[in-house]
């Protein structure tokens, strides 16, 4: 009697689910952006909205919840409903807080399901006009002749722009002071009109600031030149051999959501970022598409947790 009605409630269990996948999206779906507005995580958010609205013929909306280095709005979908209404916009910050801020409220493999990567792209190193250098190496010749006098703006502690400069730090040897912002958006604006010294930053925002001579491109983070500031040689060229940084951005979920609609989310994802005009524009911007089934996405997300407890170690990183 027992073995039969554990196989009704599973056979229930599976038809409403079912029923539930085959209606979904049946309303609004939000988008919860743990960062500020202007950033690459809140552009490709606004970006994959409307394509999903699109592909789904329902509203995405996009929620901008930025602090703490992601952790206030990574919280807030921790907690909203697992019911494929309520999407984590995210990055690499999120796999880096995993080891850099152990007493978060949350644990990302825990309490999410990676849905699907979105794309990647390399960063740029720039400096303000007014900092007295053209390369590479008289970037670290003045740091190491000034220990903690230069700075460098991150849009938040644990953020790929923190560390990056921390990586830097560590690899090329100088002590440059961390300035964390609340956003991107602040970083690059204060980067700009020189009350920070240098700032590693995404490609596909920073680039036309670098075109407009707003600020000094001083190299590029990728193993290889990018396709888009091909006369910015890389960090590996120009001085410090091995350096890599990237910033790639994806979709995850509160845990319990079900899995049919994950499926269907990850499909349409994938959809999208197959297209050729999108391939097409984002390579314009400097920015790959990266596509993954969902257990292949959670098995990177991870591996890259793995890798960035070991540099946070390695390297002696600290929460601000």
């Amino acid at each position: 009697m027992i073995n039969k009605l554990l196989t009704l409630f599973a056979t229930l269990a599976f038809i409403t689910s079912t029923a539930f996948a085959d209606n979904y999206p049946s309303k609004s779906v939000k988008i919860i952006v743990p960062f500020a507005a202007g950033g690459p995580a809140d552009n490709y958010a606004r970006f994959m909205a409307q394509r999903l609205q699109d592909e789904f013929k329902q509203t995405f909306l996009v929620e901008n919840k930025p602090g703490a280095g992601s952790i206030i709005g990574t919280d807030f979908a921790a907690k909203s409903p697992a019911d494929g209404y309520s999407l984590l916009m995210m990055s690499n910050t999120q796999t880096v807080n995993e080891s850099l801020v152990p007493n978060k409220p949350f644990n990302l493999m825990r309490d999410f399901v990676g849905v699907a990567p979105i794309n990647f792209s390399d960063l740029v190193l720039v400096v303000n006009p007014s900092v007295p250098v053209k390369t590479l190496a008289e970037l670290i010749q003045l740091a190491k002749s000034k220990p903690g006098k230069l700075n460098f703006a991150s849009s938040g502690t644990g953020t790929p722009y923190h560390m990056a400069g921390e990586l830097f730090n560590s690899m090329a040897g100088v002590n440059i002071t961390h300035i964390p912002y609340k956003g991107s958006s602040g970083a690059r604006t204060d980067i700009i009109g020189g009350q920070v010294d240098m700032m590693f930053d995404a490609i596909t925002t920073m680039n036309e600031f670098v075109k407009e001579n707003k600020v000094k491109a001083i190299a590029t983070t990728g193993k290889n030149r990018s396709a888009i500031m091909a006369s910015t040689p890389t960090v590996g060229e120009a001085g410090v051999p091995k350096f890599e940084a990237t910033i790639w951005l994806g979709i995850m979920a509160p845990k319990a959501t079900p899995s049919e609609v994950v499926t269907q989310l990850n499909n349409a994802i994938r959809k999208v970022i197959a297209r050729q005009d999108v391939k097409d524009l984002w390579a314009k911007q400097g920015a790959l598409p990266l596509s993954m089934t969902v257990p292949e996405f959670n098995q990177y997300l991870e591996a890259d947790i793995s890798k960035w407890a070991t540099i946070v170690k390695s390297a002696g990183i600290k929460p601000e």
